[in-house]
C-alpha cells in the first residue's frame, strides 16, 4: 500500500502543487517528481564538489605554468578536453550542449586564474 501524499508534505513547486490539485497528475506521479528532484539535488551537490576539485587542479596547473614562464592558455588543450568529453559521453546531452557547458567551465577557471594573478595571490 503506497503512502498517501498530501499537498502539504510535498516539496514541489507552486505550479506542481496546482497541477496535483487540479488532477493533472496523480499522487504517484507527484511522489516520483519529489524522488527525482531529491536525486537531482544529490547529483548537484556532487557536481559542485567535483567542479571545485577540477578548478583546484586547473589552478594548480596554471600556477606551475606561470612559475615556469609557460603560456597558461593553450587552445589545443581546451580542444583535447572537448574531444575527451565527447568521447566519453553516452547522452542524453548533445555534443553541442556538452561543448557549451565545458567551455563555460573552462572560461570560469580561466577567470579565476586571472583574478588570482591580478590580486597577487599567485605570488609565493
Amino acid at each position: 500500500d503506497l503512502r498517501r501524499i498530501s499537498e502539504e508534505n510535498l516539496s514541489v513547486s507552486m505550479t506542481d502543487k496546482k497541477k496535483l490539485r487540479d488532477g493533472e497528475f496523480s499522487e504517484l506521479d507527484a511522489e516520483q517528481i519529489v524522488k527525482c528532484r531529491d536525486r537531482i539535488d544529490r547529483i548537484d551537490e556532487e557536481l559542485v564538489r567535483l567542479l571545485n576539485e577540477r578548478a583546484g587542479c586547473a589552478l594548480e596547473i596554471g600556477q606551475i605554468k606561470h612559475s615556469s614562464g609557460v603560456e597558461v592558455y593553450q587552445p589545443t588543450r581546451e580542444q583535447e578536453v572537448i574531444d575527451h568529453i565527447h568521447a566519453v559521453s553516452r547522452g542524453p546531452i548533445s555534443r553541442m550542449g556538452l561543448t557549451r557547458l565545458f567551455k563555460q567551465i573552462i572560461d570560469e577557471t580561466r577567470r579565476m586564474e586571472d583574478d588570482k594573478k591580478s590580486s597577487g595571490m599567485d605570488k609565493e
